[in-house]
């Protein structure tokens, strides 16, 4: 049958990291940036599900406000935001399914066909899918080691007059791991306000700093109400919930709330309370406390194995904080033809570089995840690699 799907569909992909070729049970895969699932706190949420069920079932239960319950939303503003350096309210705050409804909507709202999208390059690989119904162009930012570069921002902004929305990733970059300096995030909030384009500032590894402490958000900054402000809950406590947040002006805040209507009506009002209770009950920030050790442990295991095992001018970053470690091999590899070879050989999977950049043939890339694979699966994985890698190098 021929059916006539709509123009928006060509071009749509699945997603790098749900590669068939992962589905080995003998390979171990540096793919998935996940949470690695013993950090779920399950044994504290089961009486907290039955106590929500008992007490208040006819609410749990039942449809909730769009924006999400005020309770729930009142303890991000106090804990999550005023860590973040935002004072907020619950007001300004919608809850969202995953930050990749939050990611979608953000098109949905401000782009029209042909507009144009600052990047950092190179950035999330889940945005360019979500957008590619909305047929944006985009101009990437290159970054070095301080996060995306403010004076190539500048020229781009006075050059390019249909730039309708920048987005970053300023903690723990996805797929870098590198972390914009707070220097630059005061700079970009003001570049906001003086070109009037909205900030979609990403932050679902904000928490996860393996040392100091957390930098203020670039919403922390924004004076004039530019700069829309993301969190989640997945990477520091249950991604199974689907429950992350919007904090933005009011104005922008009714506008992710009525696509939020449109699309799936609200979160699920049971996870909300499960979120909520939990919250009440635990100190959430102790839980992050124990994931950002745990994390921090295999980062350190994996940052030791390049040393150990691969070719000695493998160029990478060594993050501060998050799930991501990004490789550069010499131009002449093509990390894509090489993943084949990497997951029926010698039993490793990782995700090619290539689809993180806003422009294809960049094919020498890897981004490697150290958040879901056990110390010594990560020690016997990247030993593969860097025999692979070493093969390849001669």
């Amino acid at each position: 049958m021929k059916y006539r799907f709509a123009d928006r569909m060509d071009g749509l992909f699945g997603s790098a990291v749900r590669n068939p070729l992962f589905e080995d049970p003998e390979l171990i895969s540096l793919a998935p940036g996940k949470p690695e699932g013993s950090v779920f706190p399950a044994e504290e949420l089961i009486p907290i599900a039955t106590d929500v069920l008992l007490k208040y079932r006819e609410v749990a239960l039942q449809y909730s406000d769009t924006e999400g319950l005020y309770e729930l939303r009142d303890l991000i503003a106090k804990q999550r935001m005023a860590a973040a350096g935002v004072d907020c309210t619950a007001e300004d705050i919608t809850l969202t399914s995953g930050s990749q409804e939050a990611i979608e909507m953000a098109a949905k709202i401000f782009i029209n066909e042909g507009d144009t999208i600052i990047v950092e390059d190179p950035s999330y690989v889940g945005v360019y899918n979500a957008w590619k119904p909305y047929n944006p162009k985009y101009v990437g930012i290159p970054m070095d080691e301080d996060g995306m570069r403010m004076d190539a921002l500048e020229e781009v902004l006075k050059t390019t007059p249909n730039a309708k929305m920048i987005y970053t990733i300023p903690d723990f970059q996805n797929p870098t791991g590198i972390v914009m300096s707070d220097d630059r995030r005061k700079k970009l909030a003001e570049l906001a306000a003086e070109y009037q384009i909205p900030v979609i500032e990403d932050g679902p590894y904000s928490d996860l700093y393996y040392y100091g402490e957390r930098h203020p958000s670039i919403k922390s900054f924004d004076k004039d109400g530019w700069v829309v402000n993301f969190g989640s809950f997945s990477k520091i406590f249950c991604p199974g919930f689907r429950l992350a947040w919007v904090c933005a002006d009011p104005v922008i805040l009714e506008k992710f709330q009525l696509c939020k209507q449109g699309s799936n009506l609200q979160c699920s009002t049971f996870d909300e309370m499960l979120a909520l209770e939990y919250m009440k009950k635990h100190d959430i920030n102790e839980h992050i406390e124990h994931v950002r050790a745990m994390y921090k442990e295999r980062r350190d295991t994996m940052v030791e194995c390049i040393e150990k095992y691969f070719p000695a001018d493998v160029k990478h970053t060594s993050p501060m904080g998050g799930f991501f470690l990004w490789l550069e091999l010499p131009e002449g590899i093509d990390t894509g033809e090489m993943l084949t070879e990497a997951c029926l050989k010698y039993k490793v999977g990782y995700v090619q570089g290539e689809g993180f950049f806003c422009e294809p043939g960049r094919k020498n890339f890897i981004r490697l995840s150290y958040s879901y694979a056990s110390p010594e699966k990560i020690e016997e994985g990247m030993k593969r690699l860097g025999n692979l890698l070493t093969k390849y190098y001669k």
